[in-house]
């Protein structure tokens, strides 16, 4: 087994007084085309290895590949969201390296004649400061194969005793968005990085042309980092992050590199231009390989496929069909749904605005979406460290849950429980109660004795509410709530401790 030592760091407030952080990112985004980029094979995710192949995903001898129109209006989507300008034509080109999970010993992909540059996005961040990040391109492309290292440490190839490949990715479309040097975030510059990739999912997956999934690599960032002293222009030697593959880790990963870089730097020696692999176990990166620049990838002209040509016309059939901006879908949704700005800025910063709107679109009121989505569920992905659309509650959950509790069948204590027992496995919320026997008490027999042995428990309370401190009965209604196990509706404890002391509510 390898283990991974990890290098010394500066905290992030020293690095911020010394050193002046410069951010890239290229973000890849798996389009979810029917086929695959230059091929018929299907282009479907979780199926079994090495099943959705062809002679041209293989990279077998006298094959020629065909371009996915599809993924070509996918991509310019993608650049007219990002405030690209579109090539009139571009070419592709093959990009020379040398892995097992790349067959052809080449990725086709675009270098010189990007679909589309120049462009930007306005990313706010938590406090709703806008920073502007200038994209530099978007360039349409082939993903690779996967590989599964297999007997090493965390599933790296440090250590492993074989790899295991599967093509069924390779050659998957690919739209890689790369941006200009980012300068002046300065202690934002994490914040800036989760913000970032946050948008550019949420713009491909309202475009529809991703499925944005994360967990599953529909979209990856490779966060590029150099730090330099305040006052220099020149950048410093960056390192590379590669494959971070959610939120948290993006913005985990800059810190960290921020810190390290500026550890190497305080103790005298060199920044190396490197790839390096995001750990999130340690909370760290480690060295990859070093880092190539485009010429040791030894570009050339794609010899088999002919340059793409677009049109101004076919440019503006797919302009009226971008859907709402992010930006102004934003403004619509806190006004549909009565927030308030600090309550929808959370919303956002949380990564559950989609979820809300998947909720309410299944039955919930929006008030009720919000609290569990802010609350329990929030809650439970704090604790896990994952996201809270990773803990796996579904909107038709909380719908059914809220339902439930509305019935008087549960309270929300309950609802909690119960949330306990599906995600557990132990069944649909109905089959959860009736095993757990967590349905709220209806019957007033029962209630009355709790009552009656709370009363007598704490008869200087009972007193109180008889000389008209009503307030008071909450203690009351709180042990009998105890001795129900939370399995009584509070509301009618409350009533009948009142007609039980001949007082009026």
């Amino acid at each position: 087994m390898s283990v991974h030592i990890q290098d010394e760091t500066l905290s992030f407030e020293e690095a911020m007084e010394k050193y002046d952080p410069v951010l890239g990112f290229e973000v890849h985004v798996e389009l979810n085309t029917n086929t695959k980029m230059f091929s018929d094979a299907p282009n479907v995710f979780g199926d079994e290895p090495n099943t959705n192949v062809t002679p041209v995903c293989l990279g077998m001898p006298g094959v020629l590949p065909v371009v996915n129109k599809t993924a070509v209006e996918y991509s310019i989507l993608i650049g007219l969201a990002l405030n690209c300008k579109i090539a009139e034509s571009c070419t592709f080109a093959r990009k020379q390296y040398f892995y097992p999970d790349t067959p052809k010993n080449f990725q086709t992909s675009q270098y010189e004649d990007p679909i589309a540059y120049d462009g930007y996005l306005d990313i706010e961040l938590e406090d709703g400061t806008v920073f502007r990040v200038e994209i530099e391109r978007a360039h349409m492309e082939e993903d690779a194969g996967k590989l599964t290292h297999m007997g090493g440490a965390a599933g790296r190839i440090q250590g492993a005793d074989f790899s295991l490949v599967d093509y069924n990715r390779s050659g998957v479309p690919l739209v890689e968005i790369v941006t200009k040097p980012i300068e002046g975030a300065g202690s934002r510059a994490p914040e800036l990085a989760k913000a970032y990739v946050a948008a550019v999912r949420e713009i491909v997956k309202n475009l529809g042309v991703s499925d944005a999934k994360m967990e599953r690599g529909n979209v990856r960032c490779d966060a590029n980092v150099s730090l330099r002293p305040h006052g220099q222009e020149k950048f410093g030697t960056r390192s590379e992050t590669k494959n971070v593959n959610s939120l948290r880790a993006v913005e985990r990963a800059v810190r960290f590199e921020i810190q390290r870089h500026a550890a190497v730097l305080e103790s005298g020696n060199k920044i190396v231009q490197e790839t390096r692999h995001w750990h999130e176990d340690t909370r760290s990166t480690t060295s990859g390989r070093p880092k190539s620049d485009a010429d040791d990838y030894r570009y050339f002209p794609e010899p088999d496929l002919v340059p793409v040509v677009t049109t101004p016309e076919w440019i503006e059939e797919l302009r009226s069909r971008l859907p709402e901006p992010p930006a102004e879908r934003r403004k619509r949704l806190q006004a549909d749904w009565g927030y308030s700005d600090a309550e929808f800025r959370d919303v956002v910063n949380a990564g559950v605005m989609d979820s809300i709107e998947e909720t309410i679109a299944a039955g919930a009121s929006a008030q009720v979406a919000r609290k569990w989505w802010m609350g329990e569920v929030s809650r439970r992905a704090k604790e896990a460290e994952v996201e809270p659309t990773e803990v796996g509650v579904s909107p038709a959950l909380i719908v059914e849950l809220d339902r439930l509790i509305q019935a008087g069948k549960i309270n929300d204590k309950l609802a909690r429980q119960v949330l306990d027992g599906v995600l557990a496995g132990e069944g649909t919320p109905e089959e959860v109660i009736e095993a757990r026997g967590l349905a709220v008490v209806s019957d007033d027999g029962p209630l009355l004795e709790a009552i009656d042995a709370a009363l007598a428990a704490q008869p200087d309370v009972a007193d109180k509410i008889r000389g008209g401190k009503v307030q008071a009965v909450g203690a009351i209604v709180g042990g009998v709530m105890k001795a129900t196990r939370g399995q009584a509706d509070a509301g009618r404890v409350r009533e009948l401790i009142l007609e039980r002391l001949g007082v009026q509510g």
